[in-house]
C-alpha cells in the first residue's frame, strides 16, 4: 500500500480528517475532562492513548460529548445550497430538545432565549449583556466551528462571516467570533497544504482583535507549564495550537492536548479539526476511527460540504 505524503492528500481527505479527528479528540478527553494534567499523568503514564469511556458523564469509549454533536448540527444546516443562520439555530434547537448528557453554561442560556422566540441575532448578545466581558468569552463556539472552514473553504468572505455568525448564536463575545474565524482560517490554510510552520499567521489574516492574535500568535512559544486548557476561549486557542505546533503527528498532538486536562474534550475536539486537516483522516489511528460516534456521518456531511463550496 503507498502512504501518501501530506502534501499529496485530497482535500476530502484532509477534510475528513478534520471533522472526525474533532469527535476524536473530543472522545479522548471527555472522560478526563475536569480532572488536573497531574491526576491525567498519574492515571495514564504513558499518556492518555486509548478511548476508555467513563468520567463524570459516564461515558462510553468512544462516545463524544457537545462539542461533536454541536459540530454535527451546524454541518447539517450547512448542508444546503444557501444556508442561513435561522437554519443554524434550528439545527442547534433540534439538538437542544434532545437533553443532552451536557451543554455549557453559555449555550443553554443563549439557547433557551433562542427557544422563547429571541433572533439568532440576539440570543447570544442578550446572555454576553447580562454575563459581561468577563463571563460570556467561552470556547463553545471553537468548539463547533470546523463545517464552516468545509462549506466555505474557497470563499474567504463567507468564511468569515459565517465563522462570526454561527459563533453569535450563542457566543457573541468579539473573541468568540474572531476565535472562529481564526479556527477556520487555520483549518483551510492546512486544508489547502499549508505548513503547520506557516499556520499561525494564515490563521490571523484580516483578524484585529488583539486578545486573539496574542493567543495564537504567541501559543508555540510557551512552555508546556503555562498553558490553561480551561473553557476561556483564548486558553483553548492557545493549547490547540501549541499542541498542533509542537507534535509532529496527528495522535501526538491529541495525547498533548488532553493531557492538558480541565476542558480536555474541548481542547481535543478542536486540536483534533486542526491535526485532521494538517495530516488527514489516513493518519488518524484506526483503533480511534474505526470506535468515534458519528464517525459515517461525519464522512457523508464532510463529501457534502466540500463539494458544495466547488459550485
Amino acid at each position: 500500500m503507498t502512504v501518501l505524503r501530506p502534501r499529496e492528500l485530497s482535500i476530502q481527505v484532509r477534510a475528513a480528517g478534520c471533522l472526525v479527528g474533532l469527535a476524536c479528540g473530543d472522545a479522548l478527553g471527555g472522560p478526563v475532562e475536569f480532572r488536573s494534567p497531574s491526576d491525567i499523568a498519574e492515571a495514564f503514564p504513558d499518556g492518555l492513548k486509548d478511548f476508555v469511556g467513563g468520567g463524570w458523564l459516564s461515558l462510553a469509549p468512544g462516545e463524544v460529548t457537545d462539542d461533536t454533536q454541536m459540530t454535527l448540527a451546524l454541518a447539517r444546516a450547512l448542508d444546503h445550497d444557501d444556508p442561513t443562520m435561522e437554519m443554524v439555530g434550528t439545527e442547534f434547537l433540534k439538538w437542544f430538545r434532545t437533553q443532552p448528557k451536557d451543554i455549557g453554561n453559555t449555550t443553554r442560556a443563549a439557547l433557551e432565549r433562542l427557544a422563547a422566540g429571541l433572533p439568532w441575532h440576539r440570543a447570544g448578545e442578550v446572555v454576553q449583556q447580562a454575563a459581561g466581558r468577563q463571563g460570556a468569552a467561552g470556547n463553545g463556539a471553537v468548539m463547533r466551528c470546523a463545517p464552516v472552514a468545509l462549506r466555505y473553504w474557497q470563499d474567504s468572505e463567507h468564511l468569515i462571516q459565517s465563522s462570526r455568525d454561527s459563533a453569535r448564536i450563542t457566543h457573541a463575545d468579539s473573541r468568540c467570533q474572531w476565535g472562529a474565524v481564526a479556527v477556520n482560517q487555520g483549518i483551510v490554510h492546512l486544508l489547502t497544504g499549508g505548513s503547520i510552520g506557516d499556520l499561525p499567521e494564515a490563521a490571523l489574516v484580516d483578524i484585529d482583535e488583539p486578545a486573539v492574535r496574542d493567543a495564537v500568535l504567541t501559543a508555540s512559544r510557551r512552555d508546556r507549564s503555562e498553558l490553561r486548557a480551561g473553557g476561556y476561549v483564548l486558553d483553548t486557542l492557545a493549547a490547540a495550537f501549541w499542541s498542533v505546533a509542537h507534535f509532529p503527528t496527528f495522535e501526538g498532538a491529541i495525547v498533548a492536548a488532553v493531557s492538558l486536562g480541565n476542558d480536555a474534550d474541548t481542547t481535543g475536539a478542536v486540536t483534533g479539526a486542526l491535526a485532521g486537516a494538517a495530516h488527514g483522516l489516513t493518519a488518524i489511528p484506526p483503533r480511534w476511527r474505526d470506535q468515534v460516534q458519528y464517525r459515517d456521518e461525519l464522512e457523508r456531511l464532510v463529501v457534502r460540504l466540500v463539494e458544495r463550496d466547488r459550485g
